[in-house]
């Protein structure tokens, strides 16, 4: 996963509940996309962007528009100023940017999602899913990739998966469930002692509260959600929509129509109950470790 993105980048979660706001005001002043470009004097494109979540909104635009919707009430204009510099910051401060040509565009909007994220599903065909590798099985994935040339470059990348998984420690932790097909246990990432480690860490982190675990056994059979892995981001702010990042042949592909995301939504609940029971994955868990350690 993370490898090119074949459609455009999605908007922040902050950016478009902006978005929607200026879309609903733009509804209820009876204005097309076009009257509103013509009456900033911008480009319909631009609108669009900015209902959409995908640009930063300044602050002389935002109230160009609030202007053309008659709606520059002082206590809006505040409420969605604020909403505007909150989303712009978000864009430009979050930590992963120190990594610049490290990661890929992809990745990067994949972590600035991920941070806002309040729960996380996702369904994995061959690796531990990024937030329950250990830093040995990273370097391994990162090294297998070719994607990273010098030593450098692959110590950098293994430092950006560590950093991702403090989302699942501290005050507010990130819900993960994660639904594993059992040839992530097989594959021998990094060899058998990098696998025992990382099997053992996978239980270890499947205790906590915040985090589900199940294996998805070969027997089976076929399953629709078998064609690739897909992550689903759902956010705490109320009415936000849930995000899917799923593989195709041709790389990654982010969606946001809600008929594509529920048809992942529906493709892990599929997966979930497919699947053994949380403590039934423990125990498979613990004898594919036991098996590598002998």
């Amino acid at each position: 996963m993370f490898t090119k993105s074949t459609t455009p980048l999605p908007s922040t979660v902050l950016g478009r509940q902006l978005g929607d706001e200026l879309r609903r005001l733009r509804e209820a002043a009876k204005l097309t996309t076009t009257q509103a470009a013509e009456a900033l004097d911008c480009t319909k494109g631009k609108i669009s962007r900015i209902e959409n979540g995908r640009v930063a909104v300044r602050l002389p635009d935002l109230t160009a528009m609030l202007h053309a919707y008659e709606a520059a009430h002082p206590a809006l204009l505040e409420r969605l100023s604020a909403l505007a510099r909150n989303a712009n910051r978000r864009r430009r401060q979050g930590w992963w940017n120190q990594y610049g040509p490290v990661l890929a565009d992809t990745y990067r909007d994949y972590i600035a999602l991920e941070a806002m994220a309040g729960e996380i599903r996702t369904f994995q065909a061959q690796l531990v899913p990024g937030l329950l590798q250990t830093p040995e099985y990273v370097r391994a994935v990162t090294v297998a990739s070719r994607q990273w040339q010098t030593a450098d470059e692959i110590e950098k990348f293994v430092q950006v998966r560590l950093a991702r998984q403090k989302r699942l420690t501290g005050d507010s932790p990130l819900h993960l469930w994660a639904v594993l097909s059992e040839a992530v246990l097989l594959q021998q990432v990094g060899g058998p002692q990098v696998m025992q480690a990382q099997l053992e860490h996978l239980l270890s982190t499947a205790e906590r509260p915040n985090v589900t675990v199940q294996v998805l056994p070969f027997v089976r059979g076929a399953h629709a959600s078998m064609f690739g892995p897909y992550v689903v981001l759902g956010f705490p702010e109320e009415a936000a929509l849930d995000v899917v990042l799923a593989d195709n042949p041709t790389g990654s592909i982010w969606l946001e129509r809600e008929s594509e995301v529920a048809r992942y939504q529906a493709l892990f609940d599929a997966a979930r109950t497919s699947a053994l029971s949380p403590m039934e994955s423990r125990a498979v868990i613990r004898r594919r470790s036991e098996e590598h350690r002998a």
